[in-house]
């Protein structure tokens, strides 16, 4: 492969999230450019990329990391071997139509991830032999409860733009958000409610103007939170509403939601996430269900077995549509929305403190809805 500046090594065809220090790493080390000339080419001094590329192989130690630099290095062996990219074929690398992780599914997918991760208690683990990941929490029983799922070649992106780090190495590798990650998250966030094409779930109609912000685990507002659409939602929020109810107790000191109604919700927004996995995820569209009248005729047909889109978007139809108008509306606003309770009793018309007695009738319903699935009613993992 030819130097940097003369040739194909320059013309590398990269993922748009791949993080420029990867970049110049992969191309010293795997298109062979010279530091000096990669030094030229940034208008710096060679010690500064030299820097750099110690920086990112020192980061090999972790499991993500590595294997996303391997894969990215296949990428640039096939460039090399197939000499400069045609048009078509850049334009197909940019937009992951040949197989790579592409900017936008990256994008959708951490929006997804990376809110669960804000939870209390949350992490990502992954070992070398799974080709996914797994988000879980731990649960106010002290139990542990796997809230979402991403593909193998999201996670290792997630890691080597620094988004999640390795704070747990071993067998089983264990992750979290980083500050980096909240940033990115917030910048997520902002595009989603500003009418860009993000995850479907991020629904503006759901989040009122003047809201204040919400904190992040640590009890701080996130980075990148300061102001604008990021004020409008939860999406940022530490724990969700069926977390908060779950530590009120009543007069009797008996907690309010029991663990089995928390994950009865739970199951239904892991439902309801892995049908926005699928291709008509953007142009998903569940408001017939919202503050209107649920159709009372035949119910959709039960979902197919495992994890698919299709079958996890007929299981939240089915459920919504055995909850019925009212019941539906709020697990759909506080389970699968994210959306806080008092403003949820506003859009509705309710009266103030009635929409946590409703939605815990609605949980009861949805237990006995997940708890007639059999086998299908059992969470990822």
């Amino acid at each position: 492969m030819r130097d940097a500046v003369g040739g194909s090594a320059r013309d590398l065809v990269w993922p748009g999230w791949v993080p420029e220090q990867a970049r110049m790493y992969l191309r010293h080390t795997e298109a062979g450019a010279p530091i000096r000339a990669l030094a030229r080419e940034k208008a710096c001094h060679a010690s500064t990329v030299l820097r750099q590329i110690r920086t990112c192989e020192t980061r090999r130690d972790d499991l993500l990391v590595d294997q996303a630099l391997r894969r990215l290095g296949r990428l640039v062996k096939q460039q090399g071997e197939a000499g400069s990219p045609s048009k078509e074929t850049m334009m197909a690398q940019q937009n992951g139509c040949d197989d790579s992780l592409s900017e936008t599914r990256l994008e959708r997918e951490a929006l997804r991830i990376l809110r669960r991760m804000c939870e209390p208690g949350a992490l990502l683990a992954v070992a070398a032999d799974m080709d996914k990941a797994v988000v879980v929490r731990d649960t106010t029983s002290g139990t542990q409860a796997r809230t979402a799922v991403a593909d193998r070649d999201v996670a290792e992106a997630l890691a080597l733009k620094g988004w999640i780090s390795c704070g747990t190495p071993g067998r089983i590798s264990r992750y979290r958000i980083t500050g980096q990650g909240r940033s990115a998250l917030g910048r997520l966030l902002a595009q989603a409610h500003g009418g860009a094409q993000g995850f479907a779930d991020a629904q503006v109609p759901f989040s009122g103007a003047g809201a204040r912000p919400e904190p992040g685990p640590d009890g701080h507002r996130s980075e990148g939170a300061a102001s604008g659409p990021l004020q409008r939602g939860r999406g940022l929020a530490g724990e969700t509403p069926l977390i908060a109810l779950a530590r009120r107790r009543d007069k009797n000191g008996r907690r309010f939601l029991s663990q089995d109604l928390v994950r009865a919700g739970e199951r239904l927004r892991e439902d309801f996430e892995l049908a926005h996995m699928g291709a008509g995820a953007v142009t998903m569209d569940w408001s017939r269900f919202l503050t209107g009248p649920i159709d009372g005729g035949t119910a959709p047909a039960p979902g197919g077995r495992g994890y698919s889109a299709a079958g996890a978007r007929a299981r939240v139809e089915q459920a919504l549509h055995d909850l019925g108008p009212g019941l539906g509306d709020i697990a759909l606003c506080c389970c699968c929305h994210l959306e806080g309770l008092e403003r949820a009793e506003k859009r509705m018309g309710w009266s103030a403190r009635s929409g946590k007695i409703v939605l815990r009738i609605a949980l009861q319903r949805l237990k006995r809805f997940y708890d007639g699935l059999g086998d299908e009613a059992g969470m990822i993992g």
